[in-house]
């Protein structure tokens, strides 16, 4: 078997399609770095089933898809196609070439397929089980993978030999039979509990059925009393009907004859109302004449009085006032128009002085810019020269500054250059005392680069040291895995002890509920009747096994009460008819009667038969202060036997045939009876005994508990105490590693600090150098930059203008110096006389304004007096004509005031005449009014009368609808309870129906099945003995309902279906204890299953581990010679659970911890552990990603011959930069990546013409 090709489709770097044909041998992948190589081994791992997105060096998953590069997008999808040759048939499936492909989508979808058929990732895994590959895949050695190998935990590292062995297949066989193991305890449990919760309810469902039947018999009691009282009401009823027709009769004659009289009474009524109407109209027009005529009246008088105030009003009107005389107005109106022209000419005025002085600030203004421009002229030229000379004097403090700082930095020099010189004496000196040795000072850098040999003691010293440690650091961990199990083993005790605990504790709890009885027993105990001591159960013990029997010879007492006495007793018995509990049984503890024949009866009766036990003698009373309640127990169990099973009782009812013998099951035999006590039911006294030993139990688990709380707690200070021993160990075995490679590292230190010295001295050689040649630099360009300052400083400048005095010529700086001034002065007084001008402008201002405002205030002042003017003359006018207007409404209104008076006098005059006229037509309508009132009188006795009859037929109809309708409800009840009509009902239940006397069959023994009973109307009348009858009665008969009502009231709550319930409860237990056997043997199965793996694993890894030590000490020995390797189980004794140590001593060396060796090393060493495993269990492949990086080429040389080896039995695939590696392969593939898309080139060494190139698929 062989992988013969791999297919890529958008798998990490390889965007397009891509098939690497492999051939058997060896087959090197080679490329530069970052072309991709390392994703053929990741996309090899990731089609056989790998799930780690950070193996396949990713953040998640998706990332194994092409994410896209230059102009490729992105792609949606990565699927690897894997073709495995089973030609041999290792592989478990019929094909001789086996496809494996994987599809991933970038939206999360995974797919799996096996030669074209979906597939899951179990059935993959399984398929390659017997290859090598599980979780942790030791057949494919990636980058980093073998440090990680050896920094892996032993444990880790038995699991590379178990998948070499094949070992999975068999672990995940085991860990599916745990997993069932688990989720079967949890339903084992639950059954369990389930069956005993049935059990439980058992009992109580058989009472339960009991109840039932009883209720069925007191029902038809019920039924027959509630029939024979509805038929009683319906005929009472129907006779109250009949006998109401007749008063309907008579109420409605003397309704006709009321109605009749009430006819005539309202004709005369209509009569008398016409009369008053008639009375009323006349009326009616008389009071209108009347008011219309005192109205006129009141109107005259009152025109006559506002006539009269008009004319005094007239009289007594004021005269008009006048103003101001017009002519005065037009003298003012001219004064004002001269005035207004004189302020138009001072406006003028003003206006003209506003101009001329603009005009002279202008030119100001003008003059002064002027000034300005030449002071500024003058400042700049100046300005200029200052600048020059500065300019040159900086350049002078420049260059001196440079020159000083150049002699500072010699003298630094040259000081630096004497103190590495001096530090590099000091280094050459500890370090030939370190090393034993000095060289010359002419060599320091062979020195620096050899370094100092190390003395032997010291490291003899340092490797003793750290074996020591080791060997120390070893016991600690030996004692601290043993402190570990004790820790483990008193955790597992103290959960059994909780367990043990809550298992009795939880059981103690379950039979107190089942001993809580819900009977009227129960609810009197529980109301604190003086001289009840509670339960029976509670004050006597049976011997253990019997209380089934015991309980079945006491029947019912044995859930019965204990009191006092019998005063206690009768007491009880009366406070329960006052609560109504329902049934009460009581067993006194002192009754004398029974006393004596107890006294009687001392003497021990001989057992007639074998196996037969005196039931009085299984009894005991726990509390001695109820000593008389002996004596009571011996004679409710007189002449009572026990015996194991019914064939005994049997033979003792043969020998003594008055003998009450009950087995130790609870079935009873007795003289003239037998009671069965049914499958699965336990008695109180069961219950109880039951629950003295949980609570018995429950005290010792808890109280074990304790102590393995106690035994936990010292395991756990024993681990903390060897923890820190362990600690202690390991900090001194750091510290002896700390020691050896501090003594390696001052050897290196000092060998630097020589080779440092020296380097600085040659640096501060060259330093001093450079300073003196920038020293000589700098002196130079001081002298220059001197000379170009004296010569600015001493040149003359010509003048080149005439001054303002007209001098020519001069010295340059007293020129410009005075002409600077001129000009200053002359900018000075032009901005004085620019003030002078600005002030005598704003003055000719303030006075235009002024002129404006006086002449628009006296502008409108001439045209308002002339309109004031002419206001008053329309005014005295208008005050002429209105006195004429009143002179003539004054006549007018004294001819209105007389015409009124008189006018209102006639008026007054008909007014009285009108009111006599309506005076008599009052009295005739008062007349008429009162003959009405007096037929209206009559009308309402007649309605009264009327009414009462109507009320009395409304209550008549009202009581017979009630009637109807009770007959109705009679109806409906007759229905609902009975299923009967009314006439049924009155035909066979009615009062003239004899009542049959009833004969009550007897109550069905306990335990004793019976089918439910019919109820469909009549059945009842089957059920009964019919004997002589008698007449009914209605009393009697309510005391019979009442007194059947009672009884079954008494009975409780009744649960109709408790029958069927019971039959269905007791068959699904029976269900529950088949599903029980069967879980109980399916767990059997799984335990001998787990045993059957644990056995098959431990001898399948022992033989591997066997032989792959075997062959990890030849290959250690072959990479590397002379020196010794070996593996080490940590746990010997264990092979289920054991991990592998590696041991590596390299020859010359004495340390055997990987920790010390060195990279290589610890590479190799790696390499020799998987080689080791490929030799011991060999797989078809092999794939290694650079395994040999770290190695030189003689190590490489060694490991290169143990792969030709591994050749002939298996595919080797690897990747590699290394030319000797490439010699030894069968077949090159060539990676290569050109804008982030890798492709690859094959090439067939052993056959160079078949060399192909591989280009990406269509």
């Amino acid at each position: 078997m062989y992988l013969k090709s791999l297919t890529l489709r958008g798998f990490k770097s390889f965007a397009s399609a891509t098939t690497l044909r492999l051939e058997p041998g060896i087959t090197c992948v080679v490329g530069p770095n970052g072309s991709g190589k390392s994703n053929v081994v990741d996309a090899l791992a990731w089609v056989m089933g790998e799930q780690g997105a950070r193996a396949m060096r990713g953040g998640n998953m998706a990332d194994v898809i092409f994410a896209g590069a230059g102009s490729r997008p992105a792609l949606g999808r990565a699927q690897a196609d894997l073709t495995i040759d089973n030609s041999d048939g290792l592989l478990d499936i019929e094909y001789s070439e086996v496809t494996i492909s994987r599809t991933l989508f970038r939206g999360g979808g995974s797919e799996y397929q096996i030669n074209g058929a979906p597939a899951r990732l179990l059935d993959v895994q399984e398929l390659l089980s017997d290859t090598g590959m599980g979780r942790q895949m030791h057949v494919i050695v990636g980058q980093g993978q073998l440090d990680a190998i050896l920094s892996s935990t032993p444990e880790e590292r038995r699991g590379f030999i178990e998948e070499a062995a094949g070992v999975l297949k068999h672990r995940k066989r085991k860990e599916r039979a745990l997993r069932k193991l688990e989720s079967m305890a949890a339903d084992l449990a639950r059954v369990s509990d389930l069956a005993q919760e049935l059990r439980r309810q058992l009992g109580p469902l058989a009472r339960q059925a009991a109840v039932a039947r009883r209720a069925r018999a007191i029902q038809v009691e019920v039924r027959d009393a509630t029939a024979r009282l509805l038929a009683d009401d319906v005929v009472q009823a129907q006779s109250l009907l009949e006998a109401g027709d007749e008063d309907k009769e008579a109420l409605a004659k003397r309704r006709r004859s009321v109605e009749e009289a009430e006819r005539v009474a309202r004709a005369r009524l209509s009569e008398l109302a016409a009369v008053e109407t008639t009375s009323a109209q006349r009326l009616a027009r008389a009071g209108g004449v009347w008011e219309e005529l005192t109205g006129v009246a009141q109107s005259l008088g009152a025109l006559a009085d506002v006539a009269g105030e008009r004319i005094r009003l007239l009289a007594s009107a004021p005269t008009a006032s006048h103003g101001t005389d017009p002519e005065e107005l037009e003298r003012r109106a001219e004064a004002a128009g001269r005035e207004e022209a004189e302020l138009l000419d001072a406006v003028e005025t003003a206006r003209t002085a506003l101009s001329d002085a603009t005009r002279v600030r202008t030119d100001a203004e003008t003059a002064e810019k002027a000034a300005d421009q030449e002071l500024s002229a003058a400042q700049r030229r100046v300005s200029e020269r200052r600048e020059t000379i500065a300019r040159a004097g900086g350049r002078v403090a420049s260059a001196r500054s440079r020159h000083e700082a150049s002699l500072a930095a010699l003298e630094q020099a040259r000081s630096a250059l004497q103190a590495a010189e001096t530090r590099e004496e000091r280094a050459r000196d500890a370090l030939a005392e370190a090393g034993g040795e000095r060289e010359g000072q002419d060599d320091a850098t062979a020195v620096a680069g050899k370094g100092a040999v190390p003395g032997t003691a010291a490291e003899a010293s340092a490797a003793e040291a750290a074996s020591r440690a080791a060997a120390v650091h070893e016991e600690a961990t030996r004692r601290l895995a043993e402190a570990r199990e004790a820790v483990s083993a008193a955790t597992d005790a103290r959960r059994e002890a909780a367990s043990d605990r809550a298992t009795w504790t939880a059981r103690r709890d379950t039979l107190a509920m089942s001993l809580r009885s819900q009977d009227g027993t129960a609810a009197l105990l529980q109301a604190g009747v003086e001289g009840l001591l509670g339960p029976l159960a509670e004050h006597i013990s049976v011997e253990r096994g019997w209380e089934n029997a015991v309980a079945a010879l006491l029947g019912v007492l044995a859930e019965a009460g204990l009191a006092v006495d019998a005063g206690a007793a009768l007491a009880g018995l009366e406070s329960a008819r006052g609560q109504d509990v329902g049934a009460v049984r009581l067993v006194l503890a002192s009754e004398p009667s029974m006393g004596v024949e107890h006294d009687a009866d001392d003497e021990a009766v001989p057992a007639p038969v074998d196996g037969v036990l005196v039931a009085r003698e299984l009894v005991s009373v726990t509390r001695q202060e109820h000593g008389s309640l002996r004596r009571v127990l011996d004679g409710l169990l007189k002449d009572c036997w026990v015996v194991e099973d019914i064939e005994t009782a049997r033979a003792l009812r043969a020998t003594l045939p008055d003998a009450v013998v009950s087995t130790r099951s609870g079935d009873v035999l007795a003289p003239g009876w037998v009671a069965g006590a049914g499958r699965g039911s336990s008695s109180v006294l069961e219950l109880s005994a039951a629950h003295e030993e949980a609570e018995a139990e429950a005290a010792a688990a808890a109280q074990a508990e304790t102590s393995a709380d106690a035994a936990l707690e010292e395991a756990r200070r024993g681990e903390e105490v060897a923890r820190q021993a362990l600690s202690e160990a390991l900090t001194a075995l750091r510290q002896a590693d700390a020691e050896a490679a501090r003594a390696a590292e001052t050897m290196a230190r000092l060998a630097s600090a020589v080779h440092a010295a020296t380097e600085e001295t040659g640096r501060a050689r060259r330093v001093l150098d450079r300073a003196e040649a920038e020293s000589v630099q700098r002196t130079a360009e001081l002298a220059a930059a001197t000379a170009a300052l004296a010569e600015v400083e001493g040149e003359s400048e010509p003048a080149d203008g005439v001054d303002a005095a007209g001098d020519v010529g001069g010295h340059g700086p007293d020129r410009l110096e005075r002409a600077l001034e001129r000009a200053r002065q002359e900018r000075e007084g032009a901005a004085e006389a620019a003030r002078e001008a600005r002030g005598a402008e704003t003055d000719a201002r303030l006075a235009l304004r002024t002129a404006e405002e006086r002449e628009r205030s006296s502008r409108g002042r001439a045209d308002s007096l002339r309109a004031a003017a002419r206001r008053e003359r329309e005014q005295r006018a208008a005050a002429e004509r209105a006195q004429q207007r009143r002179s003539a409404q004054l006549a007018v209104a004294t001819h209105v005031r007389d015409q009124a008076r008189a006018a209102a006098e006639t008026a007054r005059a008909c007014v009285q005449q009108a009111a006599d006229e309506r005076a008599t037509i009052e009295a005739e309508r008062a007349e008429a009014l009162a003959a009405t009132n007096e037929v209206r009188e009559e009308i309402d006795q007649l309605t009264k009368e009327l009414g009462s009859l109507t009320d009395a037929a409304h209550r008549e109809e009202v009581a017979r609808a009630e009637q109807r309708m009770r007959l109705e409800s009679l109806a409906e009840r007759a229905m609902s309870e009975l299923g009967l009509e009314l006439e049924p009902l009155v035909e066979e239940y009615g009062p003239h129906m004899l009542v049959p006397e009833v004969v009550e069959e007897p109550d069905t023994a306990p335990g004793a099945d019976a089918e439910p009973a019919d109820d469909r109307t009549g059945d009842h009348t089957r059920a009964r003995a019919r004997q002589a009858g008698h007449p009914y009665v209605r009393s009697e008969q309510e005391k019979r309902l009442a007194k059947a009502s009672r009884d079954l009231a008494r009975l409780g709550k009744v649960n109709p279906l408790a029958l069927e319930e019971h039959a269905a409860l007791e068959q699904r237990h029976q269900f529950l204890a088949e599903q029980l056997a069967d879980l109980k043997r399916s767990r059997d199965d799984l335990l001998s299953i787990v045993e059957e793996i644990d056995a098959r694993v431990q001898e399948v890894f022992a033989q591997a581990y066997e032989d792959t030590a075997r062959q990890f000490a030849s290959v250690f020995d072959r990479l590397f010679p002379g020196g010794e390797g070996r593996l080490v189980l940590t746990d010997p004794d264990d092979m289920l659970t054991t991990g592998i140590e590696i041991e590596a001593r390299p020859a010359g060396k004495k340390v055997k911890r990987l920790s010390l060796l060195s990279g290589g090393e610890r590479s190799l060493a790696a390499v020799a552990l998987l080689v080791a495993i490929f030799k011991a269990r060999p797989s078809p492949f092999y794939v290694m990603d650079e395994v040999e990086a770290a190695l030189d080429d003689t190590n490489l040389g060694r490991l290169l011959e143990i792969f030709t080896e591994l050749r002939q039995s298996s595919q080797l695939i690897i990747i590699t930069h290394q030319k000797r590696t490439m010699e030894v392969a069968d077949a090159l593939y060539g990676i290569t990546m050109r804008d982030g898309i890798t492709k690859a080139v094959s090439q067939r060494l052993a056959q160079s013409d078949r060399g192909t190139a591989v280009t990406p698929d269509a």
